[in-house]
């Protein structure tokens, strides 16, 4: 499925509205690497693939922008895990 996801730089996140529900990836910007920090999709809408999606577009993102990538959320780590064509990114 696809989710309509954007970048809001100004609360530091990536988010998308499902079913009412705010779904986000909180980051942190520093020079030119971004601290992914936290994924958070609320429990009434898990197990639809919204968390891979949103890592997947701030890893697009970031990749657009020239930023490396430190995971800090166990999430995002174990994404890029599964998805080696990101390892590229990783600071």
């Amino acid at each position: 499925m696809d989710y309509e996801i954007t970048h809001n730089p100004d609360r530091n996140r990536f988010e998308t509205e499902v079913d009412g529900h705010q779904c986000v990836l909180d980051y942190r910007l520093d020079d030119s690497a971004i601290s992914m920090n936290r994924v958070y999709v609320p429990p009434p809408v898990e197990g639809r693939g919204i968390a891979g999606a949103i890592t997947r577009h701030a890893l697009d993102y970031s990749r657009e922008k020239g930023w490396k990538v430190i995971p800090r959320c166990p999430y995002v780590e174990s994404w890029i895990k599964r998805h080696p064509e990101y390892s590229d990114l990783l600071d």
